[in-house]
């Protein structure tokens, strides 16, 4: 998580192009989402056979062959970046998979026609109150809502990789779902996501949070921390030289294993039907 500093936002819209220079490596790079996500969508969002789905920014595909494995009548992926749709239509052959090329902001959906609306660590490019009530109308009743993050970071718990590079990133702008002296990670901050979705139309649950560790070595580092889109932001020759810092560090500091602290935040809800109260399940 950050420091107590605090740095200059990434824009909102920066988001929708922010992954798709090298889809190959986003892919392999980023850690899976334990497998505990899956059976909180199967157990509390209506994950399962036979439904239709919507996945917001679906990127490389990381969620998106998960989802497709619990073998849904239709899955849409909206990716915003052209590099990135292109990816999800050449590595994954599944008849239920419909790519749609557009920011989900404007993107020609069909109202009431989603069981379920997924996003995985990507709802913070969002405007929150503007892309809740649009999920609201592409729901049928009873849909559900699914938001959740891998956070890289834990306050509880020491992070010394974290430490050790910080002030490789003193200088730069963080991104939308970092932390700062004001505020906790956007996956992290319960309170706000929640309030979103009750404002919104939503019942939610209460949030999930499963806490792990992520094992890396230098290269691993490297390819990794490629993908942050703080990272991607940077002219090339500062990416680099900021890369080759950090794989040094790896190497040389933690004899060539990094262990990262992650925590995957879910947030599940619940399309309110009119007769519903306006009280969430969690406060």
């Amino acid at each position: 998580m950050e420091s107590a500093m605090k740095r200059v936002k990434l824009d909102r819209r920066f988001g929708r192009e922010a992954f798709g220079d090298d889809p190959a490596n986003y892919h392999s790079a980023r850690p899976p989402y334990p497998q505990a996500t899956w059976a909180a969508l199967r157990e509390r969002a209506g994950l399962k056979a036979g439904i239709d789905i919507l996945e917001i920014g679906a990127g490389s595909g990381l969620a998106t062959m998960a989802l497709l494995g619990h073998r849904p009548r239709s899955l849409v992926a909206v990716e915003p970046d052209g590099r990135l749709a292109d990816y999800l239509r050449t590595s994954i052959d599944d008849p239920c998979l419909d790519v749609v090329e557009a920011p989900f902001e404007t993107a020609d959906l069909k109202p009431a026609s989603f069981d379920l609306v997924a996003a995985a660590t990507m709802f913070h490019w969002l405007d929150p109150t503007a892309s809740l009530k649009k999920i609201h109308g592409l729901l049928r009743p009873d849909g559900a809502v699914a938001l959740w993050w891998n956070v890289f970071g834990d306050a509880g718990r020491p992070d010394a990789f974290h430490e050790e590079t910080l002030h490789l990133f003193a200088s730069h702008p963080s991104s939308l779902s970092s932390g700062d002296a004001e505020r906790l990670p956007h996956g992290l901050d319960a309170n706000a996501r929640v309030g979103e979705l009750a404002a919104t139309g939503f019942i939610a649950d209460e949030p999930q949070f499963l806490w792990w560790t992520l094992t890396l070595d230098p290269a691993a580092v490297r390819r990794l921390y490629a993908t942050y889109s703080n990272v991607a932001t940077l002219p090339p020759v500062e990416r680099g030289a900021l890369l080759d810092a950090l794989e040094a560090i790896a190497a040389s500091r933690f004899g060539g294993c990094v262990e990262r602290n992650m925590t995957t935040a879910i947030y599940i809800a619940r399309r309110r039907s009119s007769e519903a109260g306006h009280q969430s399940t969690w406060i």
